[in-house]
């Protein structure tokens, strides 16, 4: 770092993004991208804006706010368009959090949870997980603390209930509760309609995932008015235009589209599953998963280990050299095809190591 550096940030550890290496080829397990490209309407109307990228995008959204208010079944008023949910989570951070008033949130979770509570100074209340690797609605129970959990979970792909989730909710009405429910189209279910009932709730989507947009970086907080309020507030005190125009046509025809991504996430959810029962015939354990990956571990190899041959076979998926979870890697769901090359090519790991697979 230089010399220039803010001494408040001279110890911050920022947060390590899934690799995208250049140098070959890869089957790539490793990012949670969804397999499968927007569709054609929506590549359509992300290109008829480029030639109007000239002129500054509307920084209200207005028709893709109107547009994602009726997919989530609320008002316009409870939307705030942002630039991929990373950002939604920032502002909620920002928002929400102070030196008085600590966050919570998963030992084992997003990763950009504890670096937005570092760089913003806001004590992090760091709740263990189960020995099960899931969330206990109990820990976090009338904590008078902000509260941050993604759900499912990341990277264990577990999920909690609605009603799970209500009681947290309900148990403190003075603080806010943040649902990141990023991967919540592979089998969970939404807590967008307890915005309704609660105005300290917070759920946060993404289309990176179930709508194929990563790329196109476009997120959504949903809340109640006076929730949205305070974070348009922050939104307009940092970067008022944050959806380019060309993302918020590509969201507008996303919508429109819902049917073929929700098609999508169907035959994920059904790959999810046909990969987790033969990574299990080859002796894996693989957790309960309600996302676009599965986190598995082996007694035959080392989660490390299984990451670095796989990639050195063409293959990646993501390894996190963390305490409780150091055995597992975490394999986002590509196509069936896909799915077959990676476990072609655990079988013969597994037998170079004179493992026993199926």
């Amino acid at each position: 770092m230089s010399r220039f550096l803010s001494k408040k940030h001279a110890s911050l550890v920022p947060y390590v993004p899934g690799e995208q290496p250049r140098d070959m080829q890869y089957v790539k397990l490793n990012t949670n991208e969804s397999p499968y490209p927007p569709s054609p309407a929506v590549i359509a109307a992300a290109a008829a804006e480029a030639g109007r990228m000239n002129l500054y995008c509307d920084p209200e959204c207005t028709e893709l706010r109107k547009k994602a208010a009726a997919l989530y079944g609320v008002r316009p008023e409870n939307i705030l368009p942002v630039n991929g949910s990373d950002e939604i989570l920032y502002l909620a951070f920002l928002a929400f959090g102070d030196e008085d008033h600590p966050i919570a949130f998963p030992d084992i979770s997003y990763g950009f949870y504890p670096v937005y509570a570092d760089l913003l100074h806001i004590p992090a209340h760091v709740v263990p997980l189960k020995k099960d690797l899931s969330i206990d609605p109990a820990d976090y129970r009338g904590l008078n603390e902000t509260i941050v959990l993604a759900n499912p979970n990341a990277p264990t792909g577990r999920a909690l209930s609605p009603e799970e989730v209500e009681s947290i909710v309900a148990s403190d009405p003075d603080r806010v509760v943040v649902i990141d429910e990023a991967y919540i189209d592979f089998g969970g279910v939404s807590c967008v309609p307890l915005i309704e009932k609660y105005e300290n709730l917070l759920v946060t989507q993404t289309f990176s995932k179930s709508r194929s947009l990563a790329g196109g970086r476009l997120g959504f907080g949903i809340g109640c008015e006076s929730l949205i309020r305070d974070l348009t507030t922050l939104k307009y005190s940092v970067n008022p235009y944050n959806v380019n125009r060309m993302t918020q046509a590509a969201g507008c025809a996303a919508i429109d589209d819902n049917d073929y991504y929700m098609e999508n996430a169907r035959t994920i959810i059904e790959t999810r599953e046909y990969t987790a029962r033969a990574l299990e015939e080859l002796g894996f354990t693989v957790l309960p998963s309600k996302a676009n990956f599965l986190f598995a571990e082996s007694p035959a190899i080392s989660g490390a280990d299984l990451y670095a041959a796989l990639k050195q076979r063409g293959v990646l998926v993501r390894h996190f050299a963390k305490d409780r979870i150091d055995n597992f890697t975490r394999i986002t769901v590509g196509t069936r095809e896909q799915m077959d090359i990676l476990l072609d090519n655990i079988r013969a790991i597994l037998n170079d190591k004179g493992g026993s697979p199926a």
